[in-house]
């Protein structure tokens, strides 16, 4: 499956980001937690380059706690700054702020050094849609300041935002890059609601997560969807799931429509459980 997914608005947020990148001494790349080497835009990390960046793993409350430590291992290894944190809760928010202010310590030590007063960090807050950009930036502030949405692309305008008197954040669109070439990475993207509707099909990316289900964490088939033969096809996990929600058209017929729908929706929630999808 090879995502193109590209619209307008994309083009609007990657020209507002290169715009702001000269204004910014830091640029916090956000990633979902659930996928964070899949959420890595190249698109982004090319542009920001020669910034000083940080890797923050977000909603990391719906993934087992030894798969964050693995992911955070491989991001060191490859010489990355990295953070996690559960926006909803603010588990985490002190781990973001020292690793922030450890990243800025050379700037302002550069400033020090040639006479100048130090000003706060300026810090732009940047990754691929759906992630939880503005519900980060809420959870820095401890407030409610930025806007938030569950579309992509619903943040909108150049956002600054003082989260201490040593810090100021930017919030920026989302951005995708034009085209997902690996079909498994296109499908994680799907799956964590990242693009719009428009760019898949539910029903094939309903069939990946029942698939990953049986491979990764089969208890869940039995136990949270409530499927009698774990063992069967996806489809026959799909009707029995239609049938133990409902979710039948005229005749009895199942309607897959509905069915695919809720069950990315529960994905999603975190109704599933704690899921990981990079390995």
């Amino acid at each position: 499956m090879s995502i193109n997914w590209f619209p307008g608005h994309m083009v609007r947020a990657r020209r507002e980001i290169e715009e702001n990148l000269k204004l910014v001494d830091i640029i916090v790349f956000l990633v979902d937690a659930r996928a964070p080497l899949s959420c890595r835009n190249p698109e982004l990390e090319r542009l920001g380059a020669k910034k000083k960046s940080l890797m923050v793993l977000n909603k990391i409350d719906l993934i087992p706690p030894q798969t964050l430590k693995n992911y955070m291992f491989r991001l060191k290894q490859e010489g990355r700054s990295a953070a996690a944190i559960n926006s909803l809760t603010g588990k985490g928010k002190k781990d973001v702020l020292h690793a922030i202010e450890k990243t800025y310590f050379p700037v302002a030590e550069a400033m020090r050094l040639k006479g100048r007063r130090v000003r706060p960090a300026r810090v732009m807050v940047a990754g691929v849609p759906n992630v939880g950009k503005s519900s980060f930036i809420n959870c820095l502030v401890g407030q409610k300041t930025a806007v938030t949405g569950a579309k992509p692309g619903v943040t909108r305008g150049k956002q600054w935002v003082r989260i201490r008197e040593d810090i100021e954040l930017l919030d920026t669109p989302g951005l995708m890059w034009p085209k997902v070439e690996n079909e498994e990475q296109g499908l994680k993207l799907a799956l964590l609601d990242i693009m719009g509707e428009r760019a898949y099909a539910e029903e094939e990316v309903a069939i990946y997560l029942l698939r990953l289900l049986k491979a990764k964490t089969p208890a869940v088939i039995s136990e949270r969807l409530l499927i009698n033969n774990p063992t069967g096809t996806e489809y026959e996990m799909l009707e029995q799931i239609a049938r133990n929600r409902g979710f039948l058209s005229k005749g009895a017929q199942v309607d897959l429509e509905k069915t695919c729908r809720s069950l990315l929706q529960d994905f999603r929630k975190g109704k599933l459980g704690q899921i990981a999808l990079d390995d």
